[in-house]
């Protein structure tokens, strides 16, 4: 049987019975997945439900300890990476890892570079590799210049290159991992035209996402993975939100924005003429004891800049920042750490964790003065402290003692998190606090962040999500283009009036 054949007579995938396991985790243990050639397959679950490594299996990074893959009527045996790109599985990841220092066009080319004769030897022909790439973006609609350094781009676009790289080496089968968690509404829009081409096409597509609205308008298979066993699968007329959470959680979730009204006190943190040249101009803002302060505004609007300045990570131009009513000079995040602010970045990878070191020492890492008596570290201490976080954020990990970098992306905010709450804080920023996390977390997050206003902190949120910023906030800001464009009460804030001022349809 042809590898045509095959596809037409039965799914272009199928996994049968996969087990994995990782030192004190079974990961997978009987998972099995059929996946049908032009149609895009949603694979949900909670972080750590195993997701991803069933992906990573699938891809080449993991070998599985038990079961069976069969792809286009071939059995797959192994083989890593290239082999799986090599018969036309590609994917991509949630959390990038691109190659910075080259340019856009080297990164989407990358062991696959076009290559011309020359007299002596052959060479990478770069001009072809920029025409191509190019001509891709042509297609695809991407605005980027093919010799931009590719760590010039935003988080966005970077996750659009990916996915252009995916396109590019025409797959039969393209694994999307939380794709949209880092993009913009256009980018979105322009990324599901791009499923459609390739459904058309008769490409196979695996989508893991936990935003309810994509699955329902995309989805066209559900899988449902929990505590790595498959729960249920089948087609996706036949799942609604409710019951989807229900399977993946284990629970029905009321309540994923449970915000409640707490006694909003005095003014804890303000800003007042905030400048940096070039990023954003005059940006004032007021944060009070037990209020959540959401940031809204378009992807490029300045929020992340203008808290990244709060938290000393970039210098200002020109401004005032105040805490408690007293002016204060924040050259530096320890500077921030001391006056009792936090914050919770957008990238935690880069810059929330130590990947290489473990859950308990990332959770105690900013505050190690805690835990010093006489000089030394007192290690019990430390290790009861962390493990209270653990629990209390429901980190799935083995133990304190596993490395950070080898748990799922929403176990790692969760770390991130834990950090922080370690302290005595006054203000804590979150910087899409819940962003690839699935729903039955997101609502853990919410409630802590409802718990920790109800005791007097000050919380700024930014968040891409309408939803979440309007069930979460006491008052919102709205920001555009470097400046702030509005302000709205709670009462007030509804998504047509944040995105016209995000827009600039309200002057």
């Amino acid at each position: 049987m042809d590898k045509e054949t095959a596809v037409a007579a039965g799914p272009v995938l199928e996994m049968k019975g996969i087990c994995k396991s990782f030192p004190g985790v079974k990961a997978l243990d009987g998972v099995s997945l059929k996946v049908r050639a032009g149609t895009v397959h949603v694979l949900v679950g909670e972080n750590g439900a195993g997701k991803s490594t069933l992906m990573k299996i699938l891809s080449g990074e993991h070998a599985i300890d038990a079961g069976e893959i069969w792809f286009r009527g071939e059995r797959l045996d192994g083989g890593g990476t290239r082999a799986a790109l090599e018969r036309g599985i590609a994917m991509i990841h949630q959390e990038l890892s691109p190659v910075p220092e080259l340019s856009v066009a080297e990164n989407i080319f990358l062991g696959r570079e076009p290559m011309g004769t020359g007299l002596m030897r052959p060479f990478v022909d770069f001009l072809a590799m920029q025409q191509q790439t190019q001509q891709l973006f042509d297609r695809l609609g991407l605005k980027y210049a093919p010799g931009t350094r590719m760590g010039e781009l935003s988080i966005a676009g970077m996750q659009l290159v990916e996915i252009a790289k995916a396109i590019s080496r025409q797959a039969a089968l393209i694994i999307m991992d939380e794709p949209t968690s880092a993009i913009s509404d256009t980018e979105v829009e322009m990324l599901f035209r791009q499923i459609e081409d390739l459904k058309a096409r008769g490409v196979a597509i695996i989508y893991i996402s936990h935003k309810m609205d994509e699955i329902a308008r995309i989805a066209d298979d559900i899988t449902v993975i929990r505590d790595g066993q498959q729960v249920e699968s089948g087609p996706a007329a036949d799942y609604d939100e409710q019951r989807l959470i229900a399977l993946m959680v284990g629970r029905s979730i009321t309540a994923i924005f449970p915000k409640e009204e707490v006694p909003i006190g005095e003014v804890v943190l303000e800003a007042r003429g905030l400048s940096r040249r070039g990023v954003f101009e005059d940006v004032s803002l007021q944060v009070r004891a037990g209020e959540i302060l959401g940031l809204a505004g378009l992807i490029g609007a300045g929020r992340t800049e203008v808290v990244r300045t709060l938290f000393g990570l970039d210098r200002l131009d020109a401004g005032e920042i105040r805490l408690g009513g007293r002016p204060v000079a924040i050259g530096r995040p320890a500077d921030a750490i001391g006056l009792g602010i936090a914050m919770v970045s957008e990238d935690r990878k880069a810059e929330g964790l130590v990947l290489c070191r473990s859950v308990g020492e990332n959770i105690s890492l900013a505050r190690l003065e805690r835990f010093v008596c006489s000089g030394l570290l007192d290690l019990a201490q430390e290790q009861r402290e962390a493990e209270r976080m653990r629990q209390m954020l429901r980190i799935k990990t083995a133990s304190l003692d596993t490395g950070a970098g080898t748990l799922s992306g929403g176990n790692q905010q969760k770390i991130v998190l834990a950090k922080w709450l370690l302290g005595d804080l006054k203000v804590l920023i979150l910087d899409e606090p819940t962003r690839g996390i699935d729903v039955g977390s997101k609502s853990e997050i919410h409630r802590l962040m409802t718990q920790f206003a109800r005791q007097g902190l000050a919380i700024i949120m930014i968040s891409s999500e309408l939803p979440e910023v309007l069930g979460m906030s006491d008052r919102v800001i709205v920001m555009r283009e470097g400046r702030v464009s509005g302000e709205l009460p709670r009462h007030a804030a509804t998504q047509e009036n944040i995105m016209a001022l995000a827009t600039g349809a309200r002057q």
